[in-house]
C-alpha cells in the first residue's frame, strides 16, 4: 500500500515539523525571558494550562485522522470527505466551548491551580490566558486540517504551513515584545495572529474539490454517526493525553521539593531530551495514517507489516539522533550559565533518559498509535493512565522523595513507567484482540 518513497515523503516533513516546533518554542521562551521574571512566570504558568487544553484538540484531530484514513483504505472517498466536515464541526464547537469557559473562569482557574501568586505575575498570566484562549478555535481547526492532510499522506503541506506560522510567531514576538513593549501580551498576540493565519490557509486549501479529501460545500449538517466515530477515538485519546500532561505537572511539583540545583538540572535535561525522541513523535503521526488505511482496507497483515517497519525506522532515526545528542551534550551543557553541580546532574539525567529511550520509547509511545489506528483506544487509554499514576507519579514520590534519590529517582520512575507500557502494548500487538474493534 505504501512504497518506501511514499513513507519517506510522509515521515521526513513530520520530523522537520517537530524539530521546528521545538526549536521555535525554545526561541519563543528566550524572547519572553528578556521582558522580566513576572512575564516569564506568568507565561509559564498559563502554558501548563494551554498544554492540557491543546491536547484535547490534538486528540480530536487524531480521531478524525483515524476515521478518514480508514475510509480511504475502504475506498469510500464520499464518507472520508463527509468526515472532514464533521471533524471541523466537532473541533470548532468543542474549542469554542473551551474558549468561553476559559474566558469566563480565567481568574478562578489560575487561583485554583496555582494558589496565591504575586500580583504582577497574576496580571501577566491573566492577559496571556485571555489571548491564548482566543486562539483555541483557530488552533483546533488548524490541527484538524493538518490531520486531514496527513491522512492523505501529504505532510509536506503541514510542514510548510508550520514554517510560515512559526516565522510569523517569531517576527511578531520581535515586533510586539521588543518594538512595542507589550511583554506577555505581545507574545500571546503573535501566537494568536500566527494561528489565525495557519487556520485560514489550511482551510482554504481543503476547499479545493480536486483533492482526495476536501471540505464539502453542503456538508455542514451534523452527521451523528460520523461524529460518534470521531469521538470514539477522540475522547479516550484526549483523556489519556490530558491526564498524561497532568501527571507530568505533578512530577515537576515533586521535583520542586528537591531544591534549585535539581529543578535546574531537570529543566535542562527535559529541553535536550525532547530532541532525542523527536523522530519517534513524527513517526507516531505517520503510523496513524499508514495503519489506519490498512485497517480500513481490512488488511491486518499489512497493518502488522507496516507497524514493524515503522518501528524499525523509528529505532534507526532515534539512534542517530541520540548518538549525536550524547556526543554534543558536553558542548551544549557548557552554554548554560548554571552551577557545576546542576550541569553534572543534568548530564546524568540525559544519559538515563536517552540510553533507556533508545530501547524503550518507540514501543512505549509509537506502537500504541498502531493500536489507536485500529480503534483499540480504550486499551491504550487504560494502560497509559494506570502506568502514569501507579509508576511515574507514585514511584517518583517513593524513589525521589521518600528514599531521597531526588531527580534521579524521578527519572528512574519514568523508566519503570516505560517498561510497563512496553510489556502491555507489545503483548497486545502480538495478540489478535486489537484487530477486533469496530466503530
Amino acid at each position: 500500500m505504501f512504497t518506501n518513497a511514499q513513507l519517506r515523503k510522509l515521515i521526513f516533513p513530520l520530523v522537520m515539523e517537530q524539530l521546528l516546533a521545538i526549536t521555535v518554542g525554545m526561541a519563543d521562551t528566550m524572547m519572553v525571558s528578556q521582558v522580566g521574571d513576572a512575564a516569564v512566570s506568568g507565561v509559564s504558568l498559563v502554558d501548563m494550562i494551554n498544554v492540557l487544553l491543546i491536547n484535547i484538540f490534538a486528540a480530536l484531530a487524531t480521531g478524525g485522522a483515524v476515521v478518514t484514513s480508514q475510509f480511504i483504505g475502504k475506498k469510500r472517498q464520499d464518507l472520508a470527505c463527509r468526515s472532514v466536515n464533521q471533524l471541523y464541526l466537532v473541533s470548532g464547537v468543542v474549542s469554542l466551548v473551551i474558549m468561553a469557559l476559559t474566558l469566563i473562569f480565567r481568574s478562578s482557574l489560575l487561583h485554583l491551580l496555582f494558589g496565591s501568586i504575586e500580583a504582577d505575575v497574576m496580571e501577566n498570566a491573566l492577559i496571556y490566558l485571555i489571548l491564548s484562549a482566543l486562539s483555541y478555535p483557530f488552533l483546533a481547526i488548524y490541527n484538524s486540517g493538518a490531520a486531514i492532510f496527513r491522512s492523505m499522506g501529504n505532510s509536506r503541506i503541514t510542514m510548510l504551513i508550520s514554517m510560515l506560522m512559526n516565522a510569523v510567531n517569531i517576527i511578531g514576538n520581535a515586533i510586539l515584545i521588543f518594538g512595542c513593549g507589550m511583554g506577555a501580551a505581545g507574545a500571546a498576540t503573535a501566537s494568536l495572529i500566527s494561528r489565525m493565519l495557519a487556520c485560514v490557509i489550511i482551510t482554504v486549501l481543503l476547499t479545493n474539490q480536486k483533492k482526495e479529501l476536501h471540505l464539502l460545500p453542503g456538508g455542514w449538517k451534523a452527521d451523528w454517526t460520523l461524529i460518534r466515530k470521531i469521538l470514539y477515538i477522540g475522547i479516550p485519546s484526549s483523556l489519556e493525553n490530558s491526564l498524561f500532561q497532568l501527571g507530568r505537572v505533578l512530577v515537576v511539583s515533586i521535583i520542586t521539593y528537591f531544591g534549585t540545583v535539581q529543578i535546574t538540572a531537570n529543566a535542562i535535561a527535559n529541553n535536550l531530551d525532547s530532541m532525542g525522541i523527536l523522530p519517534g513523535q513524527a513517526v507516531g503521526l505517520a503510523m496513524i495514517t499508514v495503519v489506519g488505511q490498512c485497517v480500513g482496507a481490512g488488511d491486518f497483515q499489512q497493518a502488522k507489516k507496516y507497524t514493524i517497519k515503522l518501528l524499525k525506522i523509528t529505532y534507526a532515526i532515534m539512534a542517530a539522533m541520540i548518538v549525536c545528542l550524547l556526543l554534543l551534550q558536553p558542548w551544549i551543557l557548557s552554554i548554560y550559565n548554571v552551577s557545576d553541580e546542576a550541569r553534572a546532574l543534568a548530564r546524568t539525567l540525559i544519559y538515563i533518559h536517552n540510553l533507556c529511550a533508545l530501547v524503550l520509547w518507540p514501543l512505549s509511545f509509537v506502537l500504541p498509535n498502531a493500536l489507536r489506528a485500529a480503534n483499540d483506544v480504550k486499551y491504550t487509554m487504560a494502560v497509559s493512565i494506570f502506568s502514569m499514576c501507579a509508576f511515574r507519579v507514585l514511584f517518583s514520590y517513593i524513589l525521589g522523595y521518600q528514599m531521597g534519590m531526588g531527580a534521579i529517582g524521578v527519572w528512574i520512575a519514568m523508566v519503570i513507567d516505560w517498561v510497563f507500557r512496553v510489556i502491555m502494548f507489545t503483548a497486545r500487538f502480538l495478540g489478535n484482540k486489537w484487530q477486533t474493534h469496530k466503530i
